[in-house]
C-alpha cells in the first residue's frame, strides 16, 4: 500500500506540472458547472484538510475527487506533518481523517495540486 501512495503522488506531482492541453476538448470542461461550489473548507460535515486515506473503490469514500490543472473547488498541498490549515493533505495508509476516492468522472470536488498557498481558490 504504501508503494501504491507513494505513486499515486509521483502521478499527482506530474499532472500538476504538465499542461494538460488536451484538456480543451474534453469532457472535464463540460463538468465545470456539476462540481459544488464550497463556502468553507468542509464537504457534507468533513473537513477538507488533515490525513487523508486513499481508497480503492467509490463506495470506501468519504469524497470523490478529480484531478485538475485548472477551476479547481480546492487546492490541495501534500505535507508530510500537521495538514492542519485548509487544503494541508497528508497521505495516510491507515485511519484517516478523510477517505478519498480519485475518479476521472462525476466527482464530488475537483482539487488541483499546488507547492504553496493551499485551500479554496
Amino acid at each position: 500500500m504504501k508503494t501504491i501512495t507513494i505513486l499515486l503522488i509521483a502521478i499527482l506531482s506530474l499532472s500538476f506540472v504538465t499542461n494538460n492541453n488536451e484538456g480543451k476538448n474534453d469532457i472535464s470542461s463540460a463538468e465545470t458547472n456539476t462540481t459544488k461550489k464550497l463556502d468553507s473548507c468542509f464537504f457534507n460535515g468533513k473537513k477538507l484538510y488533515g490525513t487523508i486515506q486513499l481508497v480503492e473503490f467509490a463506495n470506501q469514500a468519504d469524497i470523490k475527487v478529480q484531478i485538475v490543472n485548472s477551476f479547481p473547488d480546492l487546492k490541495v498541498q501534500f505535507v508530510e506533518s500537521f495538514p492542519d490549515k485548509c487544503g494541508e493533505w497528508q497521505i495516510v495508509e491507515f485511519n484517516g481523517d478523510l477517505k478519498v476516492y480519485i475518479t476521472e468522472n462525476f466527482p464530488d470536488i475537483k482539487i488541483q495540486p499546488v507547492a504553496s498557498f493551499p485551500g479554496l481558490p
